[in-house]
């Protein structure tokens, strides 16, 4: 989430009562969770496993739970519940605002655009030319919507990203502010469901084609011209390149690189990053042949 305009370091720390080391007249520009992160963002850290990672980030602020020394070039902001404040700026940043309409506030349809009259558009929904929104579809707040793109009946676009911080009393949920960008050419079957980022975009590349009953997760990105067949279901913060093919109920955990070209053949459970180019079966996926030789040995055993 961009900041806009930006705000001082010791003015951010002061809305959520907290102690920062660094330049107090330091912009920060935007609020992130690590995996989306770029110079002059703010991102929190509230576990030593992690401390490192943070710090060693392109984040420029990090809000975090110990007293560290403050990397050079790095800001830091001391809070007892980093998880907590990083949710408090979230919301005050970006409040959600139910729609009490079929349109909501700040929506551009192109003049040439097929929005059937059933489906329910959010606050600050784009929808490119000649793109076809056929009956139930659902957008949520931020969703933009390229040109020639078809979206078929009963798909929700912008849910809320599935992203809970565990408490003793239960799993407090993380306030999503990010959005979804669908490009250009995109077709996205019945009753799909694609979450927004929690603090960046989920996005799906030009040209790409989604079957029936598929899932993407928060802050996803899916690149040009991919293939994905019923029931796939791809968690957050995966990177998948161009021209991937996932066939049927492909499953893929978050935080995976799924390289250009790559094809998982059908019920394949996606635990590594994949290479380019190469075919992969099997849960967990190998590469296919290797896969297919393993499961004739193990024939032969019988």
């Amino acid at each position: 989430m961009k900041l806009q305009p930006p705000l001082r370091l010791a003015d951010l720390a002061a809305l959520i009562g907290c102690e920062f080391e660094g330049d107090p007249n330091y912009l920060i520009t935007g609020i992130n969770e690590i995996h989306k992160v770029v110079p002059g963002d703010l991102v929190f850290v509230d576990h030593p496993k992690y401390y490192e990672k943070a710090l060693k980030s392109a984040a420029t602020v990090v809000l975090i739970n110990q007293r560290v020394p403050c990397p050079e070039g790095k800001c830091l902001i001391f809070s007892d519940d980093p998880c907590r404040d990083f949710n408090a700026l979230n919301s005050r940043f970006s409040p959600w605002k139910m729609v009490h309409s079929m349109r909501g506030e700040s929506v551009h349809i192109a003049d040439d655009a097929q929005v059937h009259p059933t489906a329910v558009i959010g606050n600050r929904v784009t929808i490119g030319a000649r793109s076809i929104i056929h009956p139930g579809v659902v957008m949520y707040d931020d969703v933009h919507i390229g040109e020639d793109c078809i979206i078929h009946a009963n798909t929700v676009l912008g849910s809320d990203a599935f992203y809970y911080k565990g408490r003793p009393t239960g799993r407090e949920k993380m306030h999503p502010c990010g959005s979804v960008e669908i490009g250009d050419r995109v077709e996205i079957g019945a009753s799909c469901t694609i979450d927004r980022g929690l603090t960046s975009d989920t996005r799906i590349g030009e040209g790409t084609k989604i079957d029936n009953h598929v899932h993407i997760g928060h802050d996803t990105i899916v690149g040009k011209n991919c293939l994905f067949a019923a029931q796939v279901g791809i968690a957050g913060c995966v990177v998948i390149e161009d021209d991937v093919i996932l066939w049927g109920q492909v499953g893929v955990p978050s935080d995976r690189h799924l390289g250009k070209g790559a094809i998982v053949l059908g019920q394949s459970g996606v635990m590594n990053d994949l290479e380019p180019g190469k075919t992969y079966f099997g849960s967990p996926a190998d590469e296919a042949r290797a896969k297919f030789r393993e499961l004739a040995l193990i024939r032969k055993l019988r």
